[in-house]
């Protein structure tokens, strides 16, 4: 698992009603009853200059090794609309993940039912008898030999929707230590020709290979249509940097 870096997000977007942040992977969004005290992203927030006597209402979520775009309402009126924009699905959700193997198709799309099972790594199985509906889209970005930059787009919210979606699929996210091999990914394993100590080697990307990278959605207030981008994060951006030169 990803530590969080000493300065964990950085600001997209903010006005007096909502605020857009690319956070780091390593740091929740909000507070997990099973970890309480861990350092969580809501309150650095709260503690930063540009929010200061301002609270935050939480309108969405993403994993906690998941990097990317995160967004957040800062009144009441904001935050009742925001989350009906959810409910309807009116927000435009859109992620980037780096997985082990190759799509047959370049556009495909994984409906399975999706359940929690309730234990403290928060996992979601597959229940196509009792799970929830759940359905996602996904087109191949780009091929990266046996590996494949994706890019994601969730039509509902599931918890782990889009994880447990590509893990059933037989196309896990790199690194995924729930759905998937937790292992790190490192350039020796990947270059025949690689040299150096590999006691020193760091890996290309050691956690979860998931970004947030887009939200489209409509302002609560003036209803103009906003579409927010996040910059990938340093591990996720070398990590394909890499691959791409090994399997151009």
């Amino acid at each position: 698992m990803k530590k969080p870096e000493k300065h964990p997000f950085t600001l997209v977007y903010q006005d007096e009603d909502i605020i857009a942040v690319n956070k780091s992977a390593g740091i929740s969004v909000t507070a997990d009853r099973w970890n309480p005290d861990e350092q969580r992203l809501d309150i650095l927030l709260q503690q930063s200059p540009a929010l200061k006597d301002k609270k935050l209402f939480t309108v969405h979520r993403i994993d906690k090794d998941t990097s990317g775009l995160i967004l957040y309402a800062l009144n009441e009126e904001s935050h009742k609309k925001l989350n009906e924009s959810f409910m309807r699905r009116n927000v435009q959700k859109t992620y980037h993940c780096l997985i082990a193997g190759i799509p047959y198709e370049n556009f495909f799309s994984v409906d399975l039912k999706l359940k929690s099972d309730g234990d403290e790594k928060h996992r979601t199985i597959i229940d196509k008898k009792n799970g929830k509906e759940a359905l996602t889209h996904f087109e191949v970005l780009k091929p990266l030999g046996r590996f494949t930059l994706l890019e994601a787009k969730p039509v509902s919210g599931r918890t782990h929707q889009i994880r447990a979606h590509l893990a059933a699929a037989g196309l896990p996210i790199l690194c995924d230590s729930l759905y998937g091999n937790a292992k790190p990914l490192f350039l020796s394993e990947l270059k025949k020709n690689w040299r150096g100590e590999k006691a020193q080697e760091q890996p290309l990307i050691s956690r979860l290979a998931l970004h947030a990278y887009k939200l489209e959605f409509e302002h609560p207030r003036t209803g103009t249509l906003l579409s927010f981008t996040a910059e990938y994060a340093r591990d996720f951006k070398t990590a394909l940097n890499q691959l791409g030169k090994i399997f151009a």
